[in-house]
């Protein structure tokens, strides 16, 4: 706290934020200076600080409190702390969420951007569009062995081209070290025969649109690497939704869901991330909650105009018996045309299951040069 004095009053500057979470030994005091051009400043666009009255002028984080009455100044330090905190705290259904200052001036409807969140297919078909034009991909995946040495990589460049409606790929070049292949061609790990299934095309595919029908997947029907495959799948594109077919754990991923909501810290922040003015939802597993939920951890930044995915990272983890996982992903997205697409996919993997080796994996792939 620092008092600053001129001939006119007496006042105290306090970031309440600090005040309030951060410990007296890490404050840094030449942070809280209030210079005597900023006091008249506030002093010409506010209204007039009377000594005889609670009238604080409120910055973000910001206030300033009379001196002159010791009891009123008191009272004023007590006011804004509770107002700060009834205003930062909302409840929807069972989440208790967080609001941050910016969240609350701009007066953003809580309750239609939760249900616009659970119902959102932007990320989804943000992967679909990938499908339906062409793009030029660089890709890096490594797994990993003992000690998390590299095991085996592949990195590449590949081009995918459109035309009449078909899509195909052409590798540009490539570089393979350990046994990423098998003798038949075929990937060793299951892990880069996802990537495989997701950014390569083999062959000629043609019919696909972007159209999101039906954003659930499921297991149903598929066995061994299939299945697999599906899983991390399911992963990449309903993070937080509940998913079907996923022993143990299909009741464990809808972290929108009241039911599951008191496992979670929630919070709404409102910050730009690349060039475009986001909504920020972060949803962090509480401490002793761990192993109950399969999401730690997620946040995403959510257009403040369209309600579209412009980022998301996030952190799963679960230990089945007959599998375990831990996964960390972190997506990218940019815009092409009136198309919402990925551009930097980044893994982190950590997959057990039942009968296969463990694998651990990292990959990145950057999309670019996306042509229609």
């Amino acid at each position: 706290m620092l008092l600053y004095f001129n001939s006119i009053h007496l006042y105290s500057y306090i970031n309440f934020n600090a005040f309030i979470k951060v410990p007296p030994i890490e404050l840094d005091v030449s942070s809280f200076f209030l210079t005597h051009e900023s006091i008249l400043s506030l002093k010409k666009t506010h209204q007039p600080l009377q000594a005889q009255e609670i009238v604080p002028v409120l910055l973000p984080n910001i206030y300033l409190c009379p001196m002159r009455n010791l009891s009123l100044f008191f009272i004023c330090i007590l006011s804004n702390i509770l107002t700060q905190a009834q205003d930062t705290t909302v409840m929807v259904g069972s989440k208790i969420i967080t609001l941050s200052n910016v969240v609350i001036n701009n007066k953003l409807n809580i309750q239609g951007f939760i249900e616009k969140i659970k119902k959102d297919t932007s990320f989804y078909k943000a992967f679909k569009n990938l499908r339906t034009i062409g793009f030029t991909a660089t890709n890096d995946i490594r797994m990993l062995g003992k000690n998390d040495v590299v095991a085996a990589s592949l990195f590449s460049h590949t081009v995918q081209l459109i035309t009449n409606n078909c899509r195909t790929m052409q590798t540009v070049d490539e570089i393979s070290t350990g046994n990423m292949y098998a003798v038949d061609s075929s990937y060793n790990y299951y892990t880069a025969s996802m990537y495989a299934s997701l950014f390569f095309t083999k062959g000629i595919i043609c019919g696909e649109t972007n159209i999101v029908k039906d954003k659930s997947f499921t297991t149903d029907g598929k066995k061994g690497m299939e299945k697999h495959k599906e899983q991390l799948k399911m992963l990449f594109f309903n993070p937080g939704k509940r998913i079907n077919g996923l022993p143990f754990i299909s009741n464990k991923t809808a972290i929108y869901d009241d039911d599951i909501a008191d496992s979670y810290d929630i919070e709404i922040d409102w910050q730009p991330y690349n060039n475009r003015n986001c909504n920020v939802f972060k949803q962090k597993v509480k401490p002793g909650k761990q192993g109950t939920v399969v999401v730690d951890e997620m946040t995403t930044w959510f257009d403040d105009k369209t309600d579209e995915v412009v980022a998301r990272n996030y952190t799963l983890s679960y230990s089945a018996g007959v599998y375990d996982f831990k996964v960390t992903m972190d997506i990218q997205m940019t815009t092409f045309g009136n198309l919402t697409v990925p551009y930097i996919i980044k893994y982190n993997g950590d997959w057990k299951a039942l009968f296969k080796a463990r694998e651990k994996g990292i990959f990145t792939a950057i999309l670019s040069n996306f042509k229609l």
